[in-house]
């Protein structure tokens, strides 16, 4: 099999899904090689970044994503809760930097902010990047103008999961669709705020699926940058984060969601 570089070449070229697929069927000690050898080009070798995700609105969205117990149409034991107060959402902060965290992040369980919804998180997105924080939010699709308003008061990553590959999408997702989430990240970027983007498995698709969505990634997410890996790195000059999040297997859609632990309002950074 033909050597697949996944450093240099990622920042130049798109994948096809059956080069990624190639990946798949690699040893995986040979994968974890490859990927210490991508951490190693643009990290300390022995280092790891240490981030806290708070949930400052929990429950009652109106979406209909089949993973998340957040919906308020599964019933799933999870309340539908207010947002925090900004001085709760602080004072937590300052806790997680007090325990080695260098970034925050704030999600919220909505489809998009309402510009009411917005306005506190604007004053928690101040106040956190005042402690010497990196800023993180996941607050759903944004409307024109409000990245531009995230990007004034400090952010600096917004969190926007594509979730799974674009022919899969609509057995996941039917109150959305895929180029809603293109459009977002699109948004983000163009108000200058760097892009964390991930992706499920265990959604009942097949391993040609999970290639496509990899595959899909430079076209759609990075059109004017590239990532230096298909795995969970960040390159510093690109700026550029991809998450992962497992959830167990799943036979498709149904009226009920999966269990809270496997779901949360921000994927988890590996």
């Amino acid at each position: 099999m033909q050597a697949v570089h996944l450093s240099r070449r990622w920042q130049t070229q798109n994948w096809s899904v059956a080069e990624v697929e190639a990946l798949f069927a690699l040893p995986f000690i040979d994968l974890m090689f490859r990927a210490q050898s991508v951490h190693r080009e643009y990290h300390a070798a022995n280092k790891i970044q240490l981030s806290t995700l708070l949930s400052i609105k929990t429950g009652g969205c109106s979406e209909d994503c089949g993973y998340c117990p957040q919906a308020a149409r599964y019933q799933t034991g999870v309340e539908n809760e207010a947002i925090l107060d900004v001085a709760t959402v602080v004072s937590t902060a300052k806790l997680s930097k007090q325990n080695g965290a260098s970034r925050f992040c704030m999600g919220a369980a909505w489809r998009g902010p309402k510009q009411r919804d917005l306005d506190p998180v604007l004053e928690m997105v101040r106040e956190v990047k005042a402690l010497g924080l990196e800023t993180c939010c996941t607050l759903g699709m944004l409307k024109d103008g409000q990245a531009e308003q995230l990007k004034a008061a400090g952010l600096d990553y917004y969190n926007h999961n594509l979730d799974t590959a674009p022919e899969k999408y609509g057995d996941i997702v039917t109150t959305r669709e895929y180029q809603d989430r293109l459009d977002t990240l699109d948004r983000v970027r163009g108000a200058g705020i760097n892009v964390c983007c991930g992706g499920i498995v265990g959604m009942g698709e097949s391993r040609t699926e999970r290639a496509g969505l990899i595959a899909h990634w430079p076209a759609s997410i990075h059109r004017q940058s590239r990532c230096p890996s298909i795995t969970s790195y960040k390159s510093k000059a690109h700026q550029c984060t991809i998450s992962w999040q497992v959830n167990a297997p799943s036979t498709g859609r149904s009226s009920s969601a999966p269990s809270r632990r496997h779901a949360s309002p921000c994927r988890t950074v590996l």
